[in-house]
């Protein structure tokens, strides 16, 4: 897995994220390009801002059991994988705005490195490791962006 911590991977997939513009169409899936980078800002904003709810501890028990060994593994995603609710984006977004968000994130995320991440709490499954945080964060990008081709 790409360390999404080192500012080379950053930047490269900032280059890939540069090359979608609002027309891109997805290979799979019913996301259109706006939706995907708004549906890519929810890991960041359940991070960095508190407009998503925590989920309660017995969803949260069932995240730490069920999903969280599928999110923060190295293992690739399959194509039209489901999602939680918290991230299925149905209305359309403002492409420039979602894109310039994304990309902030991204190099906050490599600003702060990976000691800032190890140990630190997720929204939805406790603690988790430096490789954790960024297998979850490159797979999820590295996942959309092959979704629009690039």
């Amino acid at each position: 897995m790409k360390n999404i911590f080192d500012l080379s991977e950053t930047n490269a997939i900032i280059e890939r994220i540069n090359k979608l513009d609002a027309y891109a169409k997805p290979l799979w899936g019913k996301m259109s390009v706006d939706q995907m980078l708004a549906h890519c800002n929810v890991t960041y904003e359940m991070i960095y801002d508190t407009k998503h709810q925590k989920p309660n501890a017995f969803k949260k028990f069932m995240l730490k059991a069920v999903v969280k060994p599928f999110v923060v593994s190295e293992k690739p995603y399959k194509k039209n994988s489901r999602t939680a609710p918290e991230f299925v984006i149905s209305n359309a977004k403002n492409f420039v705005e979602e894109k310039a968000r994304l990309i902030d994130f991204l190099k906050k995320t490599q600003s702060l490195g990976s000691a800032y991440f190890d140990n630190k709490p997720s929204h939805s499954f406790g603690k988790l490791t430096a490789s954790e945080w960024n297998n979850l964060f490159y797979k999820h990008l590295d996942h959309h962006l092959k979704q629009f081709g690039v």
